[in-house]
């Protein structure tokens, strides 16, 4: 507050971004959680109402691990609806198990096997926050499948259990597996499936960008600089002259000096 003493974090009202205490503006500040800093949470009341999937999981989904980040309820409920969803999708209301026996197809293989591969790599650098942005993606993906492929009700639970180890190991032996998931193994992706064909090339004249591409990711320099100098956008700027310089990342950034 304005004496610089800290007040009751469950006290302080948000308003359009601007926090209130007794009707006095205060500060928002990021740091640990104490009794002395009169902003700690009682893990057991979380426990409590949301369970401990949801506590584990918010905190992976926090933010990566060297940042800090400030505590919010909000997102928590967040993450529970996460996983109450994750059930629906895979559990109808009388208890029947929304999985068929039939494999994945399509965009929903092409997705599940991204995924694997985000999530796979996420993990290895401990970057839990992006990898369980990755889950969300796929279950949302789910809700719109009557019944979920074979394949991706197992790798997706494998995926999540060691962020929510409760939920998934319920569900695993719903699917009528034996054994615990813990031991099971890693899901594996198909490279042939992962690999992008396209990307966004951004077009810079003079450090500023001017217009945005998609270009195969094969695409060669030549090419690049000709798509470049042949946009719309690119001319305005260029005049139609030739560049005195050209800075080529491909397939993401084509530089040009006039």
């Amino acid at each position: 507050d304005s004496r610089g003493m800290f007040v009751p974090a469950e006290d302080v009202v948000e308003t359009d971004g601007v926090f209130t205490y007794n009707g006095e503006a205060v500060e928002r500040q990021f740091g640990k959680m104490g009794k002395s800093l009169k902003n700690s949470v009682n893990p057991d009341d979380v426990f409590e109402e949301y369970g401990v999937d949801t506590l584990r999981l918010y905190e992976m989904f926090m933010g990566p691990l060297e940042a800090s980040r400030p505590w919010s309820t909000k997102d928590i409920v967040g993450v529970y609806r996460f996983l109450q969803r994750l059930w629906r999708n895979y559990v109808d209301e009388s208890g029947e198990m929304l999985v068929s026996d039939d494999e994945s197809t399509g965009e929903l293989q092409v997705l599940l096997h991204r995924t694997i591969e985000s999530v796979t790599k996420d993990m290895e650098n401990l970057h839990f926050n992006t990898a369980v942005a990755r889950l969300f993606e796929l279950n949302n993906a789910l809700v719109a499948v009557e019944r979920i492929p074979s394949d991706v009700a197992s790798a997706m639970l494998r995926l999540l259990a060691p962020l929510a180890p409760h939920v998934c190991e319920e569900l695993w032996h719903m699917l009528g597996y034996e054994g615990s998931i813990v031991v099971a193994d890693w899901p594996t992706f198909d490279a042939s499936l992962t690999a992008v064909a396209s990307a966004t090339m951004v077009i810079q004249v003079n450090g500023k960008v001017r217009d945005r591409i998609e270009v195969p990711v094969s695409i060669t320099e030549d090419q690049a600089v000709a798509l470049a100098l042949s946009s719309k956008k690119v001319l305005v700027h260029t005049g139609g002259k030739q560049p005195r310089k050209v800075i080529a990342k491909l397939p993401n950034v084509v530089s040009l000096v006039v």
